[in-house]
């Protein structure tokens, strides 16, 4: 096979042509090294490599729905035995894995070639990947803008051809936001429904689920049918689907009404770009026989957002504390912005986060509300084109009063200073609407069914009832087959 042929397949056609002995696995690893070669320097997506190990996994008896096909994993909550978990964080540089999360287990168990490991932003904690440690990481589509985070290094190689797929999770848009920016599928499951542990049970109190990022909705499908299974040790339970995510996408909708909707309490009304994604997308749905309505928002973002970073800035102050403890790590091997957020969830407190979730049930409440009438919500994913690289740099003197902060505990003066307005404005100003599918647990896709007119990706959210995550596969394959977008390759990858 030569490397153009590689480019075009996606996973579920790799592992087909493994199944009948047309091409190797050995031979599929060596095409994705080669391709990572040629497009990492400039990308910055792939941040360790996993080469011993990839190696002998092609030379034994691979099995699984995925036999043979390269993969990377993300370098945060996807622990791999025998390899650092850096989350993107220098305190965690050296802090090697001693076994692999189960999420990691059940990607090998399907037969993927773990070959590598991708960039996130330090803790996942941003929208962009742009860790201190490993440097910013690059869109293809146009390496001067992010691919945005927390899951860009593995959007940036599946967009650029190194994998056809790459491990994501998602805990505020990490997944959705990378698969906007780049061109691919990306959506986030039902709480309970992909595997946390055993490191850690669900992060962020069940906001953040596992998951990956793909070029096609089969692959997406057949991939969380292969990581998706019973976890008796989970804290929260949940019913399987009766059928598999596979079957599901090949069963069309029935006629859909979809609301949907631009605005933002951040930012006010949709952007001209955001608009015209929302507009192209409705007629499409339109066009495929279903009910497209703009309705308002049935939520106040901006209370979501500040309830949202509350729980956030909390999990954060906790994973510093328990790092510096754990590692014997100091301020120095933090990042300024990761202070100043973990001394303003030291500010708030215990009441303060416990204010904040039991906020939680009212924007639950009102989506199930909003689904007594529509079968999904459908926003943008992004608010606008991906950002530049470096639009989000805290300013030198910032940051160093952010570190000054953080020593003297001055998270209160930080708070009054109207800090979390600014941070709410400048880091979810551009991805305002992919926090609510976290906060109230229901699963949402995104689906690149738009370019800008420069020719960059913009994806289109849809968010659903708990546990409709075979219909809302279902529903983006149907937009798949209407306007297909897997030939749709960066130029400047």
């Amino acid at each position: 096979m030569k490397l153009a042929e590689y480019l075009r397949y996606d996973a579920t056609a790799l592992a087909e042509l493994v199944a009948a002995g047309e091409v190797t696995a050995a031979e599929l690893l060596e095409l994705a090294r080669r391709r990572m070669r040629q497009v990492n320097p400039r990308l910055n997506a792939v941040v360790i490599e996993t080469a011993d190990s990839a190696d002998v996994q092609v030379q034994g008896a691979l099995t699984g729905p995925f036999a043979g096909v390269p993969f990377l994993i993300k370098d945060l909550d996807q622990e791999y035995r025998g390899y650092p978990t850096t989350c993107g964080c220098q305190a965690l540089r050296n802090d090697v894995a001693t076994e692999n999360a189960l999420v990691t287990d059940r990607f090998l168990n399907a037969g993927l070639v773990i070959m590598g490991k991708t960039n996130t932003p330090e803790l996942g904690a941003k929208g962009i990947t742009e860790p201190d440690l490993w440097g910013p990481c690059r869109n293809p589509w146009d390496t001067s803008r992010t691919p945005g985070g927390s899951s860009g290094g593995s959007a940036a190689a599946v967009a650029a051809g190194i994998v056809p797929a790459a491990g994501a999770n998602d805990g505020g848009g990490s997944i959705r936001i990378p698969a906007a920016t780049t061109g691919l599928v990306g959506h986030k499951p039902s709480r309970g429904l992909a595997p946390y542990g055993p490191q850690a049970g669900e992060s962020m109190f069940g906001m953040a689920t596992q998951g990956v990022l793909s070029r096609t909705v089969r692959d997406s499908a057949g991939l969380l049918d292969a990581i998706v299974a019973a976890n008796p040790m989970a804290d929260f339970q949940v019913a399987r689907p009766r059928q598999s995510f596979s079957t599901a996408i090949t069963r069309r909708p029935k006629k859909l009404r979809i609301g949907y909707s631009g605005h933002s309490a951040i930012r006010g009304e949709a952007t001209p770009t955001a608009a015209a994604a929302l507009e192209a997308t409705a007629q499409l749905l339109t066009d495929l026989g279903h009910h497209v309505e703009e309705v308002r928002p049935p939520y106040d973002d901006k209370a979501l957002a500040e309830t949202f970073l509350t729980i956030w800035f909390g999990k954060v102050c906790e994973q510093v504390d328990e790092i510096k403890v754990r590692t014997g790590a100091g301020d120095r091997d933090f990042e300024a912005d990761t202070l100043a957020i973990a001394e303003i969830g030291r500010a708030n407190g215990v009441t303060g986060m416990l204010r904040a979730l039991g906020q939680v049930p009212a924007y639950t409440h009102a989506m199930e509300r909003y689904y007594e009438r529509f079968d999904y919500f459908m926003t943008p994913t992004l608010a606008q084109a991906p950002i530049k690289i470096g639009a989000l740099d805290t300013p030198a003197p910032l940051r160093a009063a952010a570190r000054a902060a953080h020593r003297l505990h001055g998270g209160k003066a930080m708070v009054r200073s109207g800090l979390i307005d600014q941070m709410i404005e400048d880091n979810l100003g551009w991805v305002p609407y992919t926090q609510l599918a976290n906060l109230t647990g229901r699963p949402a896709i995104s689906v690149p069914s738009y370019w800008t007119p420069d020719g960059l990706p913009l994806g289109i959210s849809f968010n659903g009832p708990f546990g409709s995550d075979g219909a809302l596969l279902s529903l983006a394959a149907q937009l798949e087959e209407a306007a297909p977008w897997i030939d749709r390759f960066p130029a400047k990858a």
